[in-house]
């Protein structure tokens, strides 16, 4: 092994496209250099990435592109640790078996789904024991957020869960400038009190209730951005057809985020699981109010009354709460300058770094003992 001042780390995922675990490690991976960590990423060889693994090899990490998780174990043995994050069990189950150790897993996962009963206590009795049982293989177990880590050791009995926190580029999420973000509104059309809808389509993310809330309060606009080819995706953009909603838009997919978040009035996440928000610490970042949701996850970032609000998932109560922020423009700002100030003390990105850097130093010592 290599002194613990260069150190060489394989970081693993079988994402089968770009969402916030990607983005992470996008951040993340090129800041580490500068703590004597370097970085390979190993990608699946998926044509839709290609796009993202030209954005590691342009950020200085090289990445290896497989075609199958049985061809990596061989090419991951050079390095001093080994750190997969995956989307299904069954990548934990067949992969980390065969790589030599240490073996780490970073998880993202969103672990408890707040859907309606019965189907949240089944969910509750079956999932922790289909992930936990393959994390075990691992030498290491590490996520992103607080409640998650409480969450591995009570529900899924792993014991020595790291934790670190999210954190964001403060330097471009940022608030705008008056005269820019009257430029950045004008560009995008936003006339009237802006409600930004980020994320991909999914159940959990829950968009249809943003969808309904826009039926509530027609007064606000209500611009959605997110991969639309999903299943979810076509049904919110017919749902919004056959209610005439003419207060709802449909950006797809967007890179310009950072301007988005200058751009908007509030950040609506009427989310039903999270691990640790990407997107609604850009937007606190950003200096926007958040409109969000009670549950663990939320709450662990969003301080009900101070950053934003923590509403019940109900589309009358979300559209109470956005009406009432367009009603008290100098609260929603209040709510903003909190958010922002929030994130720079705890969440910023060289914050995770060092967090990140220090947790791969301490298992490399842990297991060298």
């Amino acid at each position: 092994m290599t002194g613990f001042q260069d150190l060489h780390v394989a970081f693993m995922t079988d994402a089968p496209r770009v969402a916030g675990s990607e983005l992470w490690l996008l951040d993340v991976l090129p800041l580490l250099q500068a703590q004597g960590l370097r970085s390979t990423l190993f990608l699946s060889d998926r044509e839709n990435l290609d796009t993202f693994a030209a954005r590691f090899e342009a950020a200085g990490i090289p990445v290896h592109r497989y075609h199958a998780l049985t061809d990596l174990p061989e090419l991951t043995r050079a390095f001093d640790l080994r750190v997969v994050q995956g989307w299904t069990p069954g990548t934990y189950r067949q992969l980390l078996p065969l790589l030599v150790a240490p073996r780490m897993v970073i998880s993202h996962d969103q672990l408890d789904f707040h859907y309606p009963q019965p189907l949240r206590a089944s969910y509750l009795e079956v999932y922790p024991w289909t992930k936990a049982g393959p994390l075990r293989s691992a030498d290491a177990v590490a996520t992103v957020s607080r409640w998650a880590g409480e969450f591995m050791r009570r529900n899924m009995r792993l014991k020595d869960v790291h934790v670190v926190s999210n954190g964001v580029r403060t330097d471009d999420f940022r608030p705008a400038m008056a005269e820019e973000r009257l430029a950045l509104r004008e560009s995008l059309g936003f006339t009237r009190f802006t409600v930004l809808v980020p994320g991909r389509f999914a159940p959990e993310k829950n968009q249809l209730a943003a969808l309904l809330a826009a039926r509530h309060a027609p007064e606000l606009d209500f611009v959605f951005c997110g991969d639309m080819d999903s299943s979810m995706g076509r049904l919110a953009s017919t749902l919004a057809r056959r209610l005439r909603l003419a207060n709802a838009r449909f950006l797809g997919r967007r890179w310009d985020m950072p301007e988005l978040y200058r751009a908007a009035d509030v950040l609506l996440q009427p989310t039903l699981a999270e691990n640790q928000s990407l997107v609604t610490l850009e937007a606190m970042s950003s200096g926007l109010p958040v409109v969000t949701t009670p549950i663990p996850a939320q709450a662990e970032l969003v301080r009900d009354g101070v950053d934003g609000l923590l509403v019940p998932p109900q589309p009358a109560l979300l559209a109470r709460a956005l009406k009432a922020l367009a009603a008290h423009p100098d609260r929603a700002r209040q709510f903003g300058h909190a958010a922002r100030a929030h994130v720079l003390a705890a969440h910023t990105l060289e914050g995770t770094t060092h967090q990140v850097g220090s947790m791969l130093r301490e298992v490399l010592t842990q297991h060298s003992r």
